[in-house]
């Protein structure tokens, strides 16, 4: 059994392809089943971030190319078209990629935490559909103790570096004082409530937020002194913002160009500043070219991010230590597992020997033989019986020069010197 990670992220593959590659949570349980409907694949999880689509799973071969090409067949997209972006990493480069991103250390921003609660409800959802068994939930378990560790004996997440602190960096940036100014924020979800949180540590005022259920939305609000209202309510408010970001789970976009232009005549071309995190988009990227619209998307917001990472690269430098350690200790575990599978083996082999000479002996005993002498042959035939095989192979690897399975019978057995006649 072998372990394959697969995917693309951020730094392989543009928004474009990524759009198009992203799962949905509705369609997460299907794909899984699907997945693992695949005779090759015995288990498998899926993560998919607006920075990253990547598989998971244990499989009878890592060389077989059916796994990987699944990812594109299943959106429907040809394979060659996907396969100068994808990376795959096998066994404990597996291992080594999950406790990485785990850890924030292949996050677009380092050491950002959010990627770890991705993955923990990908491994939820995992979990619920059934496609979780003994080495993955094994893999998934060490991957969070491993990234509990490094945030907590290395000072990776002790700057406030994020997407969304990037988003409000570069809204600084444009506007410098932000107190005057009003933001519109679209979703609710941990992103949305980091933005909102930033921005009310800088000092902004005014915040509306969006969301498809008004409840969700007006909790944010309430903790930040903000406006809630429905996404339905947008247009009515689009014309007070001078920040937008946006980051929500729709499939379709939520804001179009029909909807800017009508926003920029009501604000008299005062200019507006977008963000789009979302993945796929929830702004047209048409919005872009309009006038007095200053949109960026996740992938413009890396020069931002790359000037908040310098504090981060000695930690990481030390969380990287901490993690080659880990995959050892993972992969030690993991070839146990063979181990066990071989013991288990000899024990019943061993047994079944053990059950045919006990079976011989009690019929002796039955008929009336001497004890003692059915207690010496019991003995007799017990050793030559167990050590039959195991002789015979030795005496042809004597003959073929194999001195490599001679060395290992003295280590299994812990042979000692005086234990060997004299020739």
């Amino acid at each position: 059994m072998s372990i394959l990670a697969y995917g693309l992220n951020h730094s392989t593959a543009p928004l474009e392809l990524r759009e198009q590659l992203c799962f949905a949570r509705e369609i997460m349980t299907d794909a899984l089943k699907d997945l693992t409907r695949m005779g090759e694949v015995q288990e498998a999880a899926i993560l998919s971030t607006c920075n990253r689509t990547e598989v998971y799973c244990s499989v009878d071969d890592h060389t077989s190319t059916r796994p990987v090409q699944w990812l594109s067949g299943f959106h429907g997209i040809r394979h060659n078209e996907v396969q100068p972006y994808l990376y795959t990493h096998p066994d404990a480069n597996a291992v080594k990629h999950m406790l990485r991103v785990a850890s924030g250390l292949d996050s677009m921003v380092l050491g950002e935490p959010q990627v770890l609660g991705q993955l923990k409800e990908a491994y939820q959802v995992a979990l619920e559909t059934g496609s979780i068994g003994k080495l993955l939930n094994r893999l998934f378990q060490h991957s969070f103790h491993v990234a509990k560790d490094i945030r907590s004996n290395t000072s990776i997440g002790s700057h406030p570096v994020s997407v969304a602190f990037a988003a409000v960096r570069l809204a600084q940036q444009i506007f410098g004082d932000l107190s005057q100014q009003t933001a519109l924020l679209i979703g609710a979800g941990e992103t949305i409530e980091l933005v909102a949180r930033h921005l009310h540590e800088n000092g902004l005022k005014k915040m509306i937020i969006a969301n498809r259920t008004v409840e969700r939305s007006r909790k944010l609000a309430d903790e930040f002194s903000g406006y809630a209202i429905a996404l339905s309510g947008i247009p009515d408010h689009l014309a007070e913002a001078d920040v937008v970001i946006s980051s929500t789970a729709s499939q379709l976009p939520i804001l179009g160009k029909g909807a800017m232009e009508s926003a920029i005549r009501q604000r008299k071309h005062k200019p507006v500043f977008m963000v789009d995190i979302a993945v796929p988009r929830d702004i047209e990227p048409e919005v872009g070219d309009m006038d007095d619209i200053y949109l960026y998307t996740v992938d413009d917001l890396k020069d931002v991010i790359q000037e908040n990472m310098n504090n981060r690269k000695q930690a990481a430098l030390q969380a990287e230590e901490i993690i080659e350690a880990q995959v050892l200790n993972f992969m030690e575990w993991l070839n146990s597992l063979d181990a066990v599978d071989t013991i288990r083996a000899l024990r019943r082999h061993a047994g079944s020997i053990q059950d045919e000479v006990l079976q011989g002996a009690l019929l002796k005993l039955q008929n009336g033989a001497d004890p003692a002498v059915v207690l010496k042959e019991v003995t007799h035939t017990l050793t030559n019986k167990l050590i039959h095989t195991p002789s015979s192979q030795l005496r042809n690897a004597g003959v073929n020069g194999r001195i490599d399975l001679l060395s290992a019978t003295h280590e299994l057995f812990d042979l000692k010197e005086q234990d060997i006649p004299k020739k």
